[in-house]
């Protein structure tokens, strides 16, 4: 074998071994978030509860300087994120759901939450500790990206890498916590010059960045908001000191203004319309489920000074939703009660009220 032949061969070699080197390098702490996966229900369907800690260095900003133009942009910008050298696709998802909050009589915050929609999915308990944000549990929908049974295949367990990205709710270290949900409006397209971010990243930043309700507003105003797949969302925010805000975008404004409102509770319309919508039917573009806001806020009515944990339960219940097939914002996937004050938070699964898990930020 002639020496430069060798030659050529020693160099393939070496860029064999600095190729898998690299992708070792980059997988190691993913391989470590995919072990961290534990399944913490078991229940007949198949659809469970899940957690899992984010091991890995994600930059949101990096996802963001991606340049977010519509639903594939963002999709591309996540996966080249969080699973880097490998083809693979996601889908974008929908939110229905009912959001409030409460301070019980020992003083502490709640926010509870149903995420509804119609196709049943199992939940993943999100933990994430960013070097250079706050730390955050937060829940997604697996089936989301086809991964229900995430420790059914390498494949679902490579999915699961998303996660941090498309979390439905959450709650951070510092008691901010945060919801979507759908809306019947036209989706937001902002185009004002600034950075343009997606419905589910503006989740994961308010939990790795915002300290108060106040600040999550000031940074979701920084940003041009596009509204994923096809609908429209605003999104409930609270924190420690009680302060429950719904982020929406105006649809009676032509540049579809950022709108936040002081509410005890959200569902499917724009409160800042609330007197132009009525229950049990559709609103036009002002949205629905004027009944599950009555419906909540007539148990808070009557629990008034006597507010526990277990009022936010009560008014889950009383919120709660069963199948149906021809409604998106049905079918209570699950209902979690977070507390701002001591950073836990509690979950039921598709009304499973007897099964409650309990998560700390901590833990």
């Amino acid at each position: 074998m002639s020496k430069v032949i060798k030659r050529i061969l020693f160099i393939l070699m070496a860029a064999v071994v600095l190729v898998i080197a690299a992708f070792g390098g980059i997988y190691f702490t993913r391989i470590l978030t995919i072990g961290s996966i534990e399944k913490l229900t078991d229940y007949g369907d198949g659809y469970n509860l899940y957690s899992m800690d984010i091991k890995y260095d994600y930059s949101l900003e990096d996802i963001i300087d991606y340049g977010i133009t519509d639903d594939q942009t963002m999709i591309n910008a996540i996966l080249k994120e969080s699973l880097p050298l490998i083809p693979a696709k996601i889908e974008v998802p929908d939110y229905g759901c009912t959001s409030f909050t409460l301070t019980d009589t020992d003083g502490d915050v709640h926010m509870g939450r149903n995420y509804d929609f119609r196709k049943n999915t199992s939940a993943m308990m999100v933990y994430c500790a960013p070097k250079d944000g706050y730390q955050s549990v937060a829940f997604a929908a697996l089936d989301n990206v086809s991964a229900n049974v995430p420790d059914e295949s390498t494949a679902k367990k490579l999915a699961t890498l998303t996660a941090p990205f498309i979390c439905l709710d959450g709650m951070n270290e510092k008691g901010v916590s945060i919801s979507v949900l759908t809306l019947d409006s036209e989706p937001v397209r902002q185009n004002t010059g600034k950075p343009v971010i997606a419905t589910t990243l503006a989740i994961r930043l308010v939990l790795d960045k915002a300290a108060t309700t106040e600040e999550a507003v000031e940074l979701l105003q920084s940003y041009d908001m596009f509204s994923s797949s096809g609908r429209d969302y605003h999104f409930y925010i609270t924190d420690a000191s009680g302060d429950g805000r719904v982020v929406e975008y105006d649809p009676d404004s032509e540049n579809r203004e950022l709108i936040a409102t002081p509410t005890e509770a959200v569902t499917n319309f724009f409160i800042r319309y609330k007197d132009k919508v009525l229950p049990n039917q559709k609103n036009g573009i002002y949205g629905h489920g004027r009944e599950r806001y009555d419906a909540v806020m007539k148990v808070l009515d009557e629990e008034k000074g006597n507010y526990t944990n277990a009022t936010v339960w009560n008014a889950m219940k009383a919120a709660a939703q069963d199948p149906d097939p021809d409604a998106i914002t049905s079918n209570t996937q699950w209902s979690v009660s977070y507390n701002n004050t001591d950073l836990t938070a509690e979950i039921a699964i598709r009304r499973n009220w007897e099964d409650v898990t309990q998560f700390e930020i901590h833990q």
